[in-house]
């Protein structure tokens, strides 16, 4: 099948679009890839749709943002999908499937006993509508309804993405977005995943809440700034670290309250401490050294990250694009990928990625 898939990440930068031939096991070939950044109405309306989530009670009817956001981020993917396909002389009738990641406003990891809360907003009917193809999304649901983290999903697509480069187990794929999550394959089909703390996102809040920009372009301000070990040692000593995994995040679960005290470039680079440091933990956790760390997603364009992580683990770190992968569409790749085993009714998530009792299929199809 030629599937394309869609992901928007939490830092609500862009629209990123893959093509992947694949029946949900093999990756047969990659077709294009691009992106289009969002415009700034969607934008806002998604930040008001977070701001809604984060305050939205349990028990309490959706926000009516919700509905709007959701036919809204559909539009958004078409209109992106239309010029990207064009310019790759691609048109409708030539994609098989789309998968939908949607865009994430809320997530919540299960916790004494509560089941977790997760939501991405995405209308699939509509989208089906408009591209006159069926679509598989809410990819998450199913498996937070079994007691699962709900994240992350990409391990699977990162142990093919890698079984199609030739590469050998032991091997760790780190995604850096608005928060960061680890993969690591042991070899067969043994994989363990979980999310390892933050990534960009709170980098990103905190550039945002001090009015200097949308993000740390190029590490500019961290490369500048003096690590507060000690406030390091204090984020660290969040009872998430300490939790076994699989776990799961939000970009907003833990607070910028320990950095108020520091200039902006400190703050900065205490941050990307934090990011590597919380890495470092993981593989500790794990009790498992891989041969080598492949990094993907956003954060591996701020320089100080992936300074701070080579400098930080005690293996080889090496980027997406070492290895010819494109380091910026993976996980539109991977929905790709998981729309495919969607389609197929194949498991999407495993005790050892999500939680869940055993390996759960997920996600939904609306035909057109």
């Amino acid at each position: 099948m030629l599937v394309l898939g869609f992901m928007t990440g939490t830092s609500l930068d862009a629209v990123d679009m893959a093509v992947l031939e694949t029946d949900g096991e093999a990756i047969h070939a990659f077709g294009p890839a691009g992106e289009r950044k969002l415009t700034d109405a969607m934008r806002n309306v998604l930040l008001e749709a977070t701001r809604q989530a984060l305050a939205w009670p349990r028990g309490a009817p959706e926000p009516p943002i919700f509905h709007h956001a959701a036919e809204m981020v559909a539009e958004e993917h078409f209109a992106a999908a239309e010029a990207f396909l064009q310019a790759n002389n691609l048109s409708w009738p030539d994609i098989d499937l789309i998968g939908m990641h949607g865009q994430t406003v809320l997530h919540e990891r299960p916790k004494d006993g509560v089941p977790g809360r997760t939501v991405q907003l995405g209308d699939g009917a509509m989208l089906a509508r408009l591209t006159g193809r069926p679509v598989a999304f809410d990819f998450r649901t199913a498996d937070v309804a079994a007691g699962g983290e709900g994240a992350p999903l990409a391990p699977i697509y990162h142990v093919a993405r890698a079984r199609a480069s030739g590469l050998k187990p032991p091997l760790a794929m780190l995604n850096i977005g608005g928060v960061a999550n680890v993969t690591f394959w042991s070899g067969g089909d043994e994989v363990a995943a979980f999310d390892t703390g933050p990534g960009n996102g709170m980098i990103d809040l905190l550039v945002q809440g001090r009015g200097a920009g949308r993000y740390d372009a190029g590490g500019k301000y961290a490369s500048v700034g003096r690590v507060d070990e000690a406030v390091v040692r204090a984020l660290l000593a969040d009872p998430y670290f300490q939790a076994p995994p699989p776990k799961s995040l939000d970009r907003h679960d833990f607070s910028l309250a320990p950095l108020e005290a520091l200039e902006l470039e400190d703050a900065a680079a205490t941050l990307v401490a934090f990011t590597a440091e919380a890495v470092k933990l993981a593989f500790e956790t794990v009790g498992q050294t891989p041969t080598e760390v492949i990094v993907a997603g956003g954060g591996r364009h701020n320089p100080e990250i992936m300074k701070a992580l080579r400098s930080r683990l005690a293996v080889p770190v090496s980027t997406a694009e070492d290895h010819g992968w494109r380091g910026d569409s993976i996980e539109a790749e991977a929905f790709a990928y998981l729309a495919a085993r969607t389609f197929r009714g194949l498991p999407l998530s495993f005790p050892k990625t999500t939680g869940v009792a055993q390996p759960m299929t997920g996600g939904r199809i609306s035909l057109p």
